[in-house]
């Protein structure tokens, strides 16, 4: 009767709820739940975390089914329900009493996990068409694999990695220097794609590099001097790129993968300080996701008071802040040729909030976003590797026309459980830059040397895949 079986792990369904209905293709593949996945999300419900959307969004598909049928075979219970929403899915939910698995000194996530996949064993076995574990948790497909059951992610292993060339180069001739400037890409580069924002034309002969943009199909040659004025000067090519971007006004979404310590965060808010300044915008909104607690993450929305949240919750906009109250001191001091002396920790304080004030920083968590409109911001997503496409569509929703967006991030340190790095909204956007779009002005970089330090380098140098 079905072409497929599918046996959802939890987070497939708190990814998007409506997954079920993507993977029932109009009832032609039939869904397998564990119980122990409908009690996971049950306690997901409460909460204003996307999880716990997604969770009360499951529930709601749910009270539109009804019970076909309900049997026994061997220690396993199944009751096939059927649920109707614009599209229609057939349900085995699969129960059993006592299950293979010791649960002394075993940790809940690993027991629930266990459980599940003794079901998924069974509906291997059972059902007489192809079935498949469907999980994002690289962890529980892999406990799958060493059972022997057949397993795979949401969108499939067969999904290839993408490497756009967001940073293009080309070599050109010295005399081509005079006229390259507003000229047609496609008069230096024939197979320009809509994801080449920048280019690198190297000269002929010479180690002479020009740098530039594309703006409307015309190359626009940086003014590094104007992009180099600001508190925290560029110090390559990428961040001058990343630092362009933001100053333009060309641009209205930037969507940045960077390695830790490249520094990302710092340049925009040193560019959001700077348009602020000269009144393109009245504010500055910095946004985070909550992954610290997936269960008490709404918690923070709701902390008695703004210092609060900075200091629990926005740790790396407070460092940046910071580093840029002592790099402005210190420019300062050098420009008139005082004598410059550290700033103490108290002064350093001062400085922040007064910055905070003076230039309207804010933060916001995801949590307390719906029904809110954004304008005349600044807005910075931090963080974007660990937000769904579904979190990140409201979150971009709530921005009208007046504001300028840069989304930040690196698919290296995805802390989420209910997303990986083919489905999290980083990649999403990223993948999205490959078409023309007539809505928005788009321009997306990955930001690959690390500025912070050695030890930041030699860690993202030893702990990447590529020397493992």
């Amino acid at each position: 009767m079905f072409e497929k079986v599918y046996t959802l792990d939890t987070n497939i369904l708190l990814e998007d709820a409506k997954n079920i209905f993507n993977l029932s293709d109009e009832n032609k593949n039939l869904i397998v739940l564990p119980e122990t996945v409908l009690d996971e999300i049950d306690s997901k419900k409460t909460g204003f975390d996307e999880i716990n959307f997604q969770a009360r969004e499951f529930a709601r598909i749910l009270e539109n089914s009804q019970i076909i049928q309900s049997k026994k075979v061997a220690d396993f219970k199944i009751v096939t329900i059927k649920v109707f929403d614009i599209f229609e899915a057939t349900i085995d939910v699969i129960s059993k009493e006592e299950y293979l698995i010791n649960i002394k000194n075993v940790a809940p996530n690993i027991i629930n996990d266990r459980k599940i996949l003794e079901v998924a064993k069974f509906v291997e076995g059972h059902y007489k068409c192809e079935s498949n574990f469907l999980s994002l948790d690289i962890m529980a497909r892999t406990r799958a694999v060493s059972m022997d059951i057949k397993t795979d992610s949401l969108l499939g292993t067969s999904e290839k990695e993408f490497n756009y060339e967001f940073i293009k180069t080309i070599t050109i001739q010295f005399e081509q220097l005079e006229t390259i400037n507003n000229s047609s890409i496609f008069e230096y580069d024939e197979e320009h794609k809509a994801y080449n924002f920048a280019y690198c034309f190297k000269v002929k002969g010479s180690d002479q590099v020009l740098l530039a943009c594309v703006q409307n199909k015309k190359i626009i040659v940086l003014d590094e001097s104007e992009i180099r004025n600001q508190i925290i000067t560029p110090l390559n090519k990428e961040q001058l790129f990343f630092s362009n971007a933001i100053l333009k006004h060309f641009f209205n979404v930037l969507i940045v993968e960077a390695k830790a310590g490249s520094g990302k965060t710092l340049l925009a808010l040193s560019g959001a300080l700077k348009l602020v300044r000269q009144k393109y915008f009245q504010r500055i909104i910095y946004i985070r996701n909550s992954i610290e607690s997936l269960d008490k993450g709404e918690d923070i929305g709701y902390l008695p008071g703004f210092e609060e949240k900075f200091k629990i919750y926005n740790h790396p906009l407070m460092d940046s802040l910071d580093y840029i109250v002592r790099t402005e001191h210190k420019k300062k001091s050098n420009k008139k040729n005082f004598q410059y002396d550290e700033l103490d920790d108290v002064e350093v304080n001062a400085r922040i909030e007064q910055l905070i004030q003076n230039y309207n920083i804010e933060t916001m968590w995801v949590g307390e976003m719906r029904g809110r409109t954004l304008s005349n911001a600044f807005v910075i997503i931090d963080e974007a590797q660990n937000m769904s496409n579904k979190t990140m569509q409201m979150v971009l929703s709530r921005v009208d026309n007046s504001c300028k967006v840069v989304i930040l991030g690196s698919n290296k340190q995805i802390d989420n459980f209910y997303v990986n790095k083919h489905t999290n909204a980083l990649t999403t956007l990223l993948k999205s830059t490959k078409n023309e779009n007539d809505l928005v002005k788009p321009f997306a970089i990955k930001l690959e040397k690390v500025l912070r330090g050695p030890i930041t380098e030699w860690a993202e140098q030893i702990f990447s895949s590529k020397h493992k």
